[in-house]
């Protein structure tokens, strides 16, 4: 197995074959402090421009990013095995979340007036400076836009760490920025090890942090962003049920459920990782959900119809097989998968469980990777309490005829979101984010851009 680091280098893997197909020196200490004084120098020049300004580059840069959609497609897929025609899909919803922030970002900054006695008041919202963003591989160029769009409309610029396994892809997303004329510090790249990445977090020319990835890693930057008192945003982990009761149209449930298990491989924070389904219709839906697992095509990410392609990292597929193993032994019921693929590459066979309990592996975890845990529930309450019998609280789906009663479970599900007869998804016209120990603070609609404002109180006359 290669490591995806070294004591000098980040290293490209691609997990289809694994052939390196690139290394990535990590910075000195000079060119970090440049990178941060670029950033700093860039804040100055970036937030006098009007925001109208702002938003016309945001149009510039999707037109950039749908003309070299197929480059930077091709390098999701080698670099951490998102079948094509997905990759395809994250560049164009990039390219959809710039002009939608170029259109409805400069009306989310306007000025609030606001009624008080002895005077006039506003609240402005104003930019805190260079944000240090450290971002992770499984989304590589939309979960850095989606946090990267909103901050840089609000007028702040942006200082990207971007996984090392991806350092590709982060090096395309700094040329579209250069392509679509941003002023120079808007959008950096730094290519850092842990302690570089604690440097800059200490660096006074960096005013904010946000996070994707591990709680683990949240614990961490959290830590050290409260150290250096400076506001962060976490997008951590998630095992997020995935509610099916019995008068839900089933058909339609399976197929949102096998597509929120398994797309990207089944590696994406907010999947659809717990199936709780109501007892009486637990068989039925069952044999339906394997049954359509089976039709998914699993192979070469560059094929077009592949809808399963390799795990990102062998390490992470290691920690999978680990916990599959785990859950077995516990007493749960395989019904297909459960191993890894045999041959190149770093794939695994898609799994599917049933008869899970909540002192399960695949319960209390979670799972990244194309494996679907089962859960049998005795009724809509028991769903409720199975679903938030979790440490996480990223996202969560109900599907169901009953619409009061979704409204209902809606209230009490601890979650960041809820799906009702839909599995989840990430748009910039809602909100994005986790409770527990899936992080806190929000991406995208106006919250996002908000996230990293000052929102300042300008009180006139106040006598």
């Amino acid at each position: 197995m290669t490591p995806i680091s070294s004591l000098t280098h980040a290293i490209s893997i691609n997990p289809a074959t694994g052939e390196q197909i690139g290394h990535y020196p990590f910075e000195s200490p000079s060119t970090l402090d440049a990178a941060l004084s670029r950033a700093a120098a860039g804040f100055r020049v970036w937030r006098s421009k009007p925001v109208d300004q702002r938003s016309q580059l945001l149009i510039t840069l999707a037109q950039v990013l749908r003309d070299n959609a197929a480059t930077m497609a091709n390098m999701i897929t080698q670099e951490m095995g998102k079948p094509i025609t997905q990759a395809r899909g994250e560049i164009e919803k990039c390219a959809q979340l710039c002009q939608w922030y170029a259109e409805h970002g400069p009306a989310m900054l306007s000025a609030e007036p606001t009624m008080v006695e002895g005077g006039k008041a506003r609240i402005e919202y104003r930019p805190l400076g260079p944000i240090l963003a450290v971002m992770p591989w499984n989304f590589p160029i939309w979960q850095v836009l989606r946090g990267a769009v909103p901050a840089l409309i609000a007028g702040n610029t942006y200082v990207l760490k971007h996984a090392p396994n991806v350092m590709g892809c982060a090096w395309l997303l700094r040329d579209a920025f250069k392509h679509a004329e941003f002023p120079e510090g808007v959008f950096e790249v730094i290519n850092v090890t842990p302690d570089g990445v604690s440097t800059a977090i200490a660096d006074p020319r960096i005013a904010a942090v946000t996070l994707t990835g591990s709680v683990r890693a949240g614990i961490a930057i959290g830590a050290q962003a409260g150290a250096a008192l400076k506001k962060c945003v976490l997008e951590l982990g998630g095992s997020d049920p995935f509610i099916v009761l019995n008068d839900a149209d089933l058909d339609e449930a399976v197929k949102a459920a096998v597509i929120g298990r398994y797309q990207n491989t089944g590696q994406v924070c907010a999947a659809a990782k717990r199936l709780i389904v109501e007892q009486s219709i637990a068989q039925a839906f069952t044999h339906k959900f394997v049954e359509a697992t089976r039709q998914l095509i699993v192979g070469d990410p560059l094929a077009p119809d592949t809808y399963i392609g390799p795990m990102a990292r062998f390490d992470l597929r290691d920690e999978l097989d680990r916990q599959v193993r785990n859950t077995l032994e516990e007493g749960a019921t395989l019904l297909m998968g459960g191993k890894k693929a045999e041959g190149p590459g770093n794939f695994y066979e898609p799994t599917v469980f049933a008869d899970v309990t909540d002192q399960m592996t695949s319960f209390k975890q979670e799972l990244f990777g194309p494996v679907a845990s089962i859960i049998t529930a005795r009724d809509a309450a028991h769903a409720l309490e199975l679903a938030n019998n979790s440490e996480f609280g990223l996202a969560s789906t109900i599907y169901t005829g009953n619409a009061q009663l979704a409204e209902q479970m809606a209230g009490e599900l601890e979650t960041g979101g809820v799906f009702i007869n839909g599995y989840c998804a990430t748009d910039p016209r809602v909100t994005f984010g986790g409770v527990k120990k899936s992080g806190f603070g929000r991406e995208l609609s106006h919250f996002g851009v908000r996230e990293f404002c000052n929102a300042q109180t300008v009180w006139v006359d106040r006598r």
